[in-house]
């Protein structure tokens, strides 16, 4: 079957034709196709190589549409026409350059080759003019200049053109991505300005809770029982630091906090106290102190609304200062049990016959051997609780009134740091136990009577095992025994410190250091 000629008008192919201007010589059905290929072709110079003589071929080669053949004998595959590989719809022959290298325009009917070259000299005008507008437009919306000139010989084409980059009237020169900067520089600043105010604030009106705020001074109203005594230095002896400590009245103006030891305060009554001139400052904070049982602590009644704070032993008190307490030991190593030479020991300085204590230790007496110290009995060894009590397995730590917490140095002293095993009598067990471990003591009540705890103290005297399972705790914890009265007063001075501006009024100061 022969081939036909394809109607419409005719369009050189590109497989051996010269480089032909953007879109010239298409017209017809496949113009705009033809375009495209031309200007790809035209935008890169050198990409496709000239022929040296382009060969007649036979008329009607290729026929339909654009990449398609009508026929495959002369060998070449299936939308494949020459070197360029695409071919456009409606060419049917291949004519030689033009001098100069422009291609000849397709046959169209009703033009001669004068006008169809006019309308291609029109249409590289109107191409250049655009590509000069947009060349200026991009150097004056450039952020960095005009920019690097392109390589010689370079033409862009009209398609590879974009248009130039609109940007909003109201804010001309200026990218998005700066504009999120700016706003974020602006957040930070506005947040850095409010925290420059809040701590203004803060610094004006007082430290926050929890730092400290500074030197403080911490006026002693009176010394305890009226000895004077040298104030300690707080930073050498338990690392507080930021602490002045005076019994000069003088300084009562700048204290930020007074003390009045109870005892004291009762001995001297109300009238004692700072009244009138000077007045009181207003973020000073007075300090009831007592480590006292409330069974020896009169006057409790009249004192409802004069304090800010209380100091005690009591565990629920605003400044929290027991006899004693166990912390973990850092070296936990095993504890060595030492020789003991006597049973029981019991050291007493106010003896008196309506305490439990007395009334206890007559009954124990009568089944167990107990030797008794102080007022009422031998004198202590080079005048030392602790070396008197050493010698002995057991040791009597009776309180003198039974009231919560009240757990003095007769237990963290007298028993434990002479390696002695305690027998209590004070508050209930499970009292104890918020401080000690159950097994580190003996309680009385754990017997119905003084007899049966007698015949347990001598059980656990000749077995040894037994009696040594009251020193396990040792293995982790150590003892440490609260100084008179230095501690009590770094560590309300650090409390000050640490506390900020809070402030409250003890308006129920009897009732609940009594419960």
């Amino acid at each position: 079957m022969g081939h036909q000629k394809p109607h419409g008008k005719e369009c050189p192919s590109a497989t051996a034709e010269p480089l032909r201007l953007p879109g010239a010589g298409c017209e017809g059905r496949g113009e705009q196709r033809c375009r495209h290929i031309a200007a790809v072709i035209w935008a890169v110079p050198g990409s496709l190589p000239l022929p040296e003589a382009a060969p007649r071929a036979p008329s009607g080669g290729v026929e339909g549409r654009a990449g398609a053949g009508a026929g495959r004998r002369d060998g070449r595959p299936r939308g494949v026409s020459g070197r360029s590989g695409m071919a456009g719809r409606g060419c049917s022959s291949i004519s030689p350059p033009l001098p100069g290298g422009s291609a000849p325009p397709c046959a169209v009917p009703g033009q001669g080759v004068g006008a169809e070259r006019r309308r291609r000299q029109q249409q590289q005008q109107q191409q250049q003019q655009q590509q000069q507008q947009q060349q200026q437009q991009q150097q004056q919306h450039a952020p960095g200049g005009p920019g690097p000139a392109s390589p010689p010989g370079w033409q862009r084409a009209a398609w590879m053109e974009s248009g130039p980059r609109r940007i909003p009237a109201s804010r001309p020169g200026c990218p998005r991505r700066w504009r999120r900067r700016w706003a974020l520089l602006g957040a930070l600043l506005g947040s850095a300005l409010a925290l420059y105010g809040c701590l203004r604030e803060l610094r004006r009106g007082g430290s926050a809770p929890g730092r400290p705020e500074g030197d403080v001074t911490v006026l002693l109203w009176w010394e305890p029982f009226g000895r004077p005594r040298r104030p300690p230095d707080c930073r050498r002896r338990y690392n507080i630091t930021g602490c002045r400590l005076s019994a000069d009245r003088g300084r009562y103006g700048e204290a930020r906090a007074v003390l009045f030891h109870h005892r004291d305060l009762a001995l001297h009554g109300a009238q004692g106290l700072p009244r009138g001139t000077p007045p009181r400052p207003p973020r000073q904070l007075w300090v009831w102190m007592n480590f006292e049982s409330p069974s020896h602590s009169p006057g409790l009644r009249g004192l409802a609304g004069l304090f800010n704070w209380t100091m005690s032993y009591r565990r629920d008190s605003d400044v929290f200062v027991p006899y004693g307490y166990l912390y973990a030991s850092p070296s936990p190593r095993p504890f060595v049990v030492p020789r003991k030479s006597r049973l029981v020991a019991w050291v007493i300085s106010n003896w008196n016959e309506e305490h439990a204590r007395v009334r206890y230790y007559r009954q124990l007496k009568e089944h167990l051997p107990i030797d008794v110290y102080g007022a009422r009995g031998m004198a202590l060894l080079e005048g030392s609780v602790v070396k008197t009590v050493s010698a002995y397995k057991f040791y009597l730590a009776f309180e003198n009134s039974q009231h919560t917490d009240y757990i003095t140095e007769k237990l963290w002293r007298n028993a434990f740091a002479a390696s002695a095993v305690p027998v209590v009598l004070g508050p209930r067990r499970a009292n104890y136990e918020r401080f000690i471990p159950a097994d580190s003591f003996i309680h009385v009540d754990d017997f119905p009577s003084p007899r049966l705890l007698a015949t347990y103290l001598k059980f656990l005297d000749k077995n040894k095992p037994s009696y040594r399972r009251y020193f396990a705790w040792r293995n982790k914890y150590e003892v440490h025994v609260t100084s008179f009265w230095d501690e009590h007063y770094c560590k309300v001075c650090e409390a000050v410190r640490t506390a900020g501006n809070q402030l409250k009024t003890v308006q129920n100061l009897a009732s609940w250091f009594e419960s």
